[in-house]
């Protein structure tokens, strides 16, 4: 498996529940500005992986579920984010800039930085 995606599962392991991240901001911790798409193909391949990968933390820059196709149902995204208090309403989390979680914030407030 590709080095750059094991880098994504390791800091989306990391995101606590209840919180979500975007592609962007993984990309931008990884020092890959401008890869969200890549982090994205990492997220799609994300289900594969052992230990578990909390994709559904995943979202875009504006909170909306683009990744949702690949939940095996369009809603599955959507009841896994909710099950951990996150409201979504129409594929976008409610709330989304309280619930961000940015991992250049919050891993190197913790010391965890690559």
């Amino acid at each position: 498996m590709n080095d750059f995606y094991q880098q994504v599962y390791q800091v989306v392991r990391q995101i606590p529940p209840g919180r979500v991240s975007s592609y962007g901001a993984i990309a931008s911790y990884l020092g890959a500005r401008g890869s969200s798409r890549m982090v994205g193909w990492a997220m799609s391949n994300a289900g594969r992986q052992i230990p578990y990968v909390p994709a559904h933390r995943v979202v875009n820059r504006n909170g909306l579920l683009t990744g949702k196709h690949h939940f095996g149902s369009e809603i599955a995204m959507q009841e896994l984010l909710e099950s951990e208090g996150v409201e979504v309403i129409d594929d976008r989390v409610v709330d989304f800039d309280r619930l961000f979680w940015d991992p250049l914030v919050e891993l190197e407030d913790a010391g965890q930085l690559f």
